[in-house]
């Protein structure tokens, strides 16, 4: 039996928000493969099905996010299933929108919610992390994750959360290379791309205003006379 563990924070005011995203996931996989309707245990909302011909458990911790691991812990024990059997969904700041990456054990990055399941689990289980960006400044960061996704971003939300549920068979059989390709190319095209292209930045001790004096110049230099001789200087010719 495997357990698939979306995280997030209970009741409406916090539904939309970006810290949700596992929830949401958790919902998306039930809807699409046809589970059993949310029931209350192990201090969370669960649902059962079938997954490629696996028994698949899905747990939305209702103890709220910075104490998941009660509900996650709680659940593992009374079906004895192993920490590789646990598979839990969550947001990434440190993706951009729409990447998705699996890995198994590693640090919790500042994830509250990881944190409580690694102390309550074990660090030995999957971890699928969706990403929602970062806001660029650290004391932005809490406004962002607690808040709601942009309307501008169901444009790759609603194709992600789809691609997620129908690729979640893939991921119980442990074809996580898989999983992570069908995911990124179903979302291809709608996530969102770099506003501009990075700026080459100028050689090894070099400035910005030496590189630009060093090209060649697009006027010809008078030979002599005072614009001559200004050019001449601006442009580092002898």
């Amino acid at each position: 039996m495997r357990l698939i563990a979306g995280l997030g924070n209970p009741g409406q005011k916090y539904q939309n928000h970006r810290h949700n995203v596992g929830f949401m996931a958790a919902d998306a996989i039930v809807r699409r493969h046809s589970f059993s309707p949310w029931s209350k245990k192990f201090q969370g909302l669960v649902a059962e099905g079938n997954l490629g011909g696996e028994k698949v458990l899905i747990l939305k911790p209702q103890t709220f996010m910075n104490n998941s691991g009660q509900a996650v812990g709680e659940a593992m024990r009374f079906f004895k299933i192993a920490p590789a059997d646990l598979i839990v969904i969550y947001d990434e700041l440190d993706l951009a929108p729409a990447k998705v990456r699996v890995k198994t054990g590693g640090g919790a990055g500042g994830h509250n919610g990881i944190k409580s399941i690694d102390a309550h689990c074990g660090k030995d289980y999957r971890r699928v992390r969706v990403g929602i960006g970062h806001p660029g400044a650290k004391e932005r960061v809490h406004g962002h994750v607690l808040g709601d996704f942009a309307k501008s971003d169901e444009v790759w939300l609603d194709p992600l959360l789809d691609a997620l549920a129908d690729a979640a068979p893939m991921l119980v059989a442990g074809d996580d290379s898989g999983f992570m390709n069908k995911v990124s190319l179903a979302v291809k095209g709608s996530a969102p791309e770099a506003a501009a292209k990075p700026v080459k930045p100028p050689a090894k001790g070099q400035s910005h205003i030496r590189q630009a004096r060093a090209k060649k110049p697009a006027v010809e230099i008078p030979e002599t006379g005072p614009m001559a001789a200004m050019l001449k200087k601006l442009f580092g010719k002898d």
